[in-house]
């Protein structure tokens, strides 16, 4: 068996490419109006794989990428487009990042609440999507506050307002954007967390993992990424830089 037919039997071992796409994150993907199919930098990177591959796509969706995870645990799909932390590299064998965002908390207008300093103490209650990148960053990083999960970002944004929580937690653009239509709530600057995206599949497969950071690497440095983020109106996101030899 050549290299490439391993890398497809890694990457792809049912003959389909079964590619996780949290819809959660709107950096990441969102729903195409005219088409009702995934759209953005994931699904874009996902058909490139299958295409590079020559195996059809399967775009499985979630909201949330919690529920994406737990997919891929279940052996539900091939690959993961997920942000890199020590919990999840337990399971998943991560390329370098191909995006950079940020995790930012959201509190009321009127707090006093200004920095990570200040709400991590005794009282202070934080909204998170269970699951996320934050979730899991703050799970070890806050040692006094107490986050509450909901299923989703949307959800946990709601139940933040509606609870009267002190504060949530989450990416940046989609804070922004509720912030926006959310009278009396405001981002505290700076983030808390970048967040790297990357795309993931099963440990123990080196073939499958050596072609998907050879493709993520081509990805970025002809310009797909930056494009493909672009297209989905997501200007402001960083791309990731070559990754150290």
């Amino acid at each position: 068996m050549s290299v490439a037919e391993k890398a497809v039997e890694d990457l792809a071992p049912t003959g389909r490419l079964r590619a996780s796409i949290n819809l959660g994150n709107i950096v990441l993907a969102q729903t195409d109006p005219a088409t009702g199919k995934p759209a953005g930098v994931t699904p874009e990177l996902a058909r490139a794989l299958g295409e590079r591959l020559g195996v059809p796509v399967d775009l499985v969706t979630f909201d949330a990428a919690g529920k994406a995870f737990d997919a891929f645990k279940r052996g539900a799909v091939d690959i993961v487009f997920l942000a890199i932390d020590p919990v999840r590299a337990e399971e998943v064998a991560f390329t370098p990042p191909y995006a950079l965002i940020e995790g930012n908390f959201v509190v009321p207008a009127s707090s006093t609440l200004k920095s990570m300093s200040d709400i991590d103490r005794d009282g202070t209650r934080v909204a998170v999507a269970k699951g996320s990148a934050y979730d899991l960053f703050l799970t070890r990083a806050l040692k006094a506050a107490t986050l509450v999960r909901a299923a989703t970002g949307p959800e946990a944004m709601q139940m933040f307002v509606d609870d009267k929580l002190e504060a949530a937690a989450g990416v940046r653009q989609p804070m922004v954007k509720f912030i926006n239509v959310t009278p009396g709530l405001r981002l505290i600057e700076p983030s808390f967390m970048q967040i790297r995206q990357a795309m993931g599949m099963a440990k123990g497969r080196s073939a499958g993992a050596a072609f998907l950071h050879s493709f993520i690497a081509e990805m970025k440095a002809s310009g797909m990424v930056a494009d493909a983020l672009r297209r989905s109106g997501q200007d402001d996101v960083v791309v990731a830089p070559p990754a150290a030899a």
